[in-house]
């Protein structure tokens, strides 16, 4: 590690963006806004990559592979949020204890559950994740940032479609007989 210490930028400070014309006051609102979604986003992909891992039984491989593309579209959306943070001006969070509480979601932690409480759980963060990113992208639109609103809106698009499987993953339906379980 290099013993140089030249710090070009404090996370918690706005780089006003002269290209870009947004104001350092409305672009710290919304770099705030992006660094809770960016540690939202990275809460629940280390979630879903958790169940990736640990998933068992009749329906395995489908779930598994669904559980890996869900966990690199959040990664991916992750990236587009910070990279709009960083260009905006701001700082996107990056370390993991920082991340963790910024977040609104909460990790559900290290123990293995059934695959149906462990989608259970991922649902739930999906609703929450989708809540705020929605009141984001209102945010972007009353501040004046059309491109945060689009890559928000572009990104919730992918996240709703992944809440939407694991809401089917959980209905009743299911062709695995209950009596062999």
């Amino acid at each position: 590690m290099s013993t140089q210490q030249t710090v070009r930028q404090q996370y918690d400070e706005i780089e006003e963006s002269e290209a870009l014309g947004l104001d350092a006051d409305k672009a710290e609102q919304i770099v705030d806004a992006l660094n809770t979604d960016l540690a939202n986003a990275y809460v629940l992909y280390h979630q879903l990559h958790k169940h990736h891992w640990n998933v068992e039984g009749a329906e395995f491989r489908d779930i598994h592979v669904f559980l890996q593309e869900a966990y690199e579209n959040m990664e991916a959306g992750a990236d587009m949020i910070a990279e709009r943070a960083q260009a905006i001006g701001g700082v996107p969070i990056a370390g993991p204890a920082n991340q963790e509480e910024h977040a609104t979601i909460e990790f559900e932690g290290e123990d293995v559950h059934d695959i149906r409480t462990s989608l259970q759980n991922d649902m739930e963060a999906y609703a929450t994740i989708i809540e705020g990113m929605r009141d984001h992208i209102q945010l972007a639109a009353n501040l004046g940032d059309p491109t945060t609103e689009h890559i928000l809106k572009e990104i919730l698009v992918g996240i709703e479609e992944d809440a939407h499987h694991i809401e089917h993953y959980l209905e009743d339906d299911t062709l695995v007989d209950s009596a062999s379980n």
